[in-house]
């Protein structure tokens, strides 16, 4: 049962991975530094899109408006690192 609570853990580190290339990458094509017309920075932008977005909408559904700034990904940053503590001091050291 620890390795499925190592693998959750690992999988939740990974995914704060892939928001903050997915902030990183929107940041770049809206300043003109990457094209997306290129074939693979339009895949890589698509697969983070795919990725991201179903969690991050709901966030964004909720949030107020605050012009062009999206804090949703911090949001959602939080939460999964509020479940990765609850996980490591209240779920872990129950398992055997």
């Amino acid at each position: 049962m620890r390795a499925v609570l190592d693998i959750v853990l690992l999988i939740l580190q990974l995914y704060i991975w892939l928001l903050i290339a997915s902030a990183i990458l929107s940041w770049l094509v809206a300043f003109n530094v990457v094209n997306t017309r290129n074939q693979f920075v339009a895949a890589v932008s698509e697969f983070l899109f795919r990725i991201t977005e179903p969690l991050l909408a709901p966030i964004r559904s909720v949030m107020p408006n605050l012009g062009g700034l999206d804090i949703s990904p911090i949001i959602l940053i939080l939460i999964i690192l509020f479940l990765q503590k609850v996980i490591v001091y209240y779920i872990y050291p129950v398992v055997f």
